[in-house]
């Protein structure tokens, strides 16, 4: 009979599901079509060389509200995995009660006092609670790769919001020294009106084309205004439409970055680290639901003392010791169910898993393909104005002597306005998609709550 017992145990344990390793699902993978020789640092925005920026990010580290909540999600997750291993330890409870009965016809009163110490602990026999642990330290993992990925998103979300705001301030700069171009102008041709050398609709057209001007220099304003109060809300300060930040260039832009092996931007990127450790989870969860169905091992033990006088509480005393053995019989196909259910979440965590990779794959390809033709528009853009600028200070002689309209040079000194925002923004276009190329390159970096936790 004893033997029959070892042969079942051994029996269910070799039943007991493995703990199966989970790979990437995608095959054939091949390298990047594009590749630089930058290399780029853990703080990525570094390479920028500006230092109001790293001040920027290294304050939004430690204030910003929404990276402090994910922070805390983190600190949660890992109270869970020990509350879920205290499970694998003995449970120890004590109790006291102590009562005085009061004296009725015929009964005797007098004292009732009991002490005792019951613990229980369950043999984690097929490891379910074991897989049921490790699934909890995997979801913590993630969470802690959720902080990291905010913390990347963030810094990106403040550098482009930093640029954008540094593109704004020179977009009214350009205004502004346009609106001064365009009174000039206004001057000029008046003076020749009076001498009937041009029609009064010029005087007209150009001063329309000042209110124009105007017009974008109240939106420039604007746009400052909100990019700062977005900036003050992203440090996490209250934004109170006071100019905190001081203009700067725009920056150059270095050549190409390395983007190395697609399997190392696999282990390095946190977002594609946090899909794969909630696959993870999901794999020890359904080791776990299938343990379940298994008969579980329990043991018991209790101590007690008893007295009806607390001066000889300590002399009566007396304990017992018991095991148990569960073994579930029907659940209405509960078990099974549960065991089905985590499958199916596995199956869907490998999905995901899948599918955040070859996201992340596809952002890196974008950012390459973005940011050389971008140069190539940025480059383009600026031959267009060196072009106009040459055209229109020829039509403005022309105009002088008397050889042109001036509807010409009206046409030309719009354009040329029009091609010097246009550089401007395909300069900052370019910023914000190496700005993305990093972002999708970048691995995890240490913020000042890991170092201290």
């Amino acid at each position: 009979m004893r033997g029959a017992k070892v042969a079942l145990l051994f029996f269910l344990v070799g039943c007991a599901p493995k703990i199966s390793n989970v790979d990437l699902p995608i095959e054939n993978v091949t390298p990047f079509s594009e590749n630089g020789q930058e290399v780029i640092p853990d703080k990525w925005w570094t390479v920028f060389e500006d230092d109001q920026l790293n001040r920027a990010i290294d304050s939004a580290l430690t204030s910003n509200f929404n990276l402090a909540a994910t922070w805390q999600q983190f600190i949660a997750a890992k109270a869970t995995v020990i509350r879920e291993a205290a499970d694998k330890w003995p449970q120890v409870d004590a109790s006291a009660q102590t009562a005085i009965n009061l004296p009725e016809p015929d009964f005797v009163g007098g004292e009732n006092t009991q002490l005792g110490l019951s613990a229980s602990y369950e043999v984690d026999l097929w490891g379910r609670i074991r897989t049921a642990v490790q699934a909890e330290k995997f979801r913590a993992e993630a969470s802690l790769f959720d902080y990291k990925s905010a913390a990347i998103s963030l810094s990106a979300e403040i550098a482009s919001t930093w640029y954008e705001l540094q593109a704004a301030k020179k977009q009214l700069q350009i205004t502004q020294s346009q609106i001064a171009t365009n009174e000039d102008i206004i001057r000029l041709i008046r003076s020749r009106f009076v001498g009937g050398q041009i029609r009064a609709v010029d005087i007209l057209r150009q001063a329309q084309l000042l209110e124009s001007t105007k017009e974008q220099q109240i939106i420039f304003e604007t746009n400052i205004s909100l990019l700062e109060n977005q900036l003050s809300v992203l440090l996490g300060r209250q934004p109170k439409g006071d100019n905190l930040f001081t203009a700067t260039e725009l920056p150059e832009i270095n050549e190409l970055p390395q983007t190395g092996l697609p399997l190392e931007l696999v282990r390095r990127r946190p977002d594609i680290q946090q899909a794969y450790t909630q696959l993870l989870a999901a794999d020890r969860d359904m080791a776990s639901a299938v343990r379940n169905k298994y008969p579980r091992l329990s043991v018991g033990a209790r101590g007690q003392l008893r007295s009806n006088n607390f001066d000889n509480l300590f002399d009566n005393w007396a304990y017992s010791l018991a095991g148990n053995i569960l073994a579930p019989l029907f659940y209405g196909r509960r078990l099974n169910a549960e065991a089905k259910r985590t499958e199916a979440i596995k199956q869907q965590r490998l999905y995901e898993y899948g599918q955040t990779t070859l996201i992340a794959f596809q952002e890196v390809e974008n950012g390459m393909v973005q940011d050389i033709r971008q140069e190539e528009r940025v480059e383009n853009i600026t031959r267009q104005l060196q072009l106009a600028e040459k055209s229109n200070k020829q039509l403005r002689v022309e105009f002088l002597n008397g050889f042109s309209p001036y509807l010409d040079v009206l046409l030309g000194l719009d354009q040329e306005q029009q091609l010097r925002r246009d550089l401007v923004n395909a300069q900052l276009r370019r910023v914000q998609i190496r700005i993305g190329l990093y972002r999708a390159l970048a691995g995890g970096f240490e913020t000042e709550r890991e170092l201290n936790n």
